[in-house]
């Protein structure tokens, strides 16, 4: 036990050593910050199975935002969105159908740039060989969904149907959800379905990397271009983390690994993107409420 005449002595050192660790904290604030990685959600995009993907995207942006880095994938895009409007994430790849519904709750961090524009088109694929020229040929199928919060693989299908005065209900035998457009695309190729709504970046890619696949579908309806599924944000999320994170998409072209991200994706790049771009989309989702 120590003597009255140390404690003091002993509480002035301690008092000093608090005072440089704070000191310390001031100076080095990354320090601190580095304790929690940065929670970076990916919807079930066709390419969020490749490891070296994942792997590759993690170490490039906790090397550009000086923080580590967790991409955290869920099956479906309501659990991702969910995770994001609750500011249990920081940020996610999520969809413009998400974006729109939960635009006061989220902020746009960056836009994928394919084919040099923000944007891309929703398709609905048919069997290769059906001929089926116009939407009405489609009346009774058997037509597989993405996921109910994706645009281009359900809202679009079902705006296109609201012009009609139509929904998927009433317009087809049976709709079904594959949860990924890979598997909208196999489940029309393989007969499953005989129809499908997906994602054309998607469809378009996979005619390069699965093309005996994709070969057993062809493309019955294009939509008009519409926002392409964008980085998003959470409301609460540190402005400065934001602008790290829009900072390192942005940049990718600029640097090696970057670059080979990209060209994994098929991406051009990213940028800043403006909210407007999601219009379109809100256009869809009021014309799908208007009908009821």
């Amino acid at each position: 036990m120590l003597s009255a005449k140390a404690r003091p002595k002993d509480a002035s050192r301690r008092h000093i050593l608090a005072g440089g660790l704070a000191t310390a904290a001031l100076k080095f604030p990354t320090i601190v910050r580095a304790a929690r990685p940065v929670l970076f959600g990916l919807t079930p995009v066709f390419l969020d199975s490749d490891i070296q993907l994942i792997a590759d995207l993690e170490r490039y942006l906790s090397r550009h935002i000086g923080r580590p880095v967790q991409l955290v994938k869920r099956r479906t895009y309501q659990e991702i969105t969910s995770l994001l409007v609750a500011n249990q994430l920081d940020a996610a790849w999520i969809c413009g159908f998400p974006f729109v519904q939960n635009r006061e709750h989220l902020r746009l961090v960056a836009v994928p740039l394919y084919r040099r524009a923000p944007l891309y088109r929703a398709y609905i694929v048919t069997r290769a060989g059906r001929e089926s020229e116009t939407i009405h040929a489609l009346r009774g199928d058997i037509h597989a969904f993405s996921d109910p919060d994706s645009n281009s693989g359900f809202l679009a299908t079902r705006s296109l149907l609201a012009g009609l005065r139509e929904s998927p209900s009433t317009f087809f035998a049976r709709t079904f959800f594959t949860f990924g457009h890979r598997n909208v695309i196999r489940a029309v190729a393989s007969g499953l379905a005989h129809s499908g709504s997906v994602d054309g970046y998607v469809w378009d890619v996979m005619r390069e990397i699965e093309p005996a696949l994709v070969l057993g579908t062809r493309i019955q309806h294009i939509s008009d271009p519409m926002g392409f599924p964008p980085v998003a944000a959470a409301r609460g999320v540190d402005p400065v983390l934001r602008s790290a994170i829009a900072a390192a998409l942005i940049s990718m072209p600029d640097d090696p690994n970057g670059r080979a991200i990209l060209s994994m994706l098929r991406l051009d790049g990213f940028v800043a993107g403006e909210s407007s771009l999601f219009d379109s989309i809100a256009e869809h989702w009021k014309r799908v409420q208007e009908l009821g």
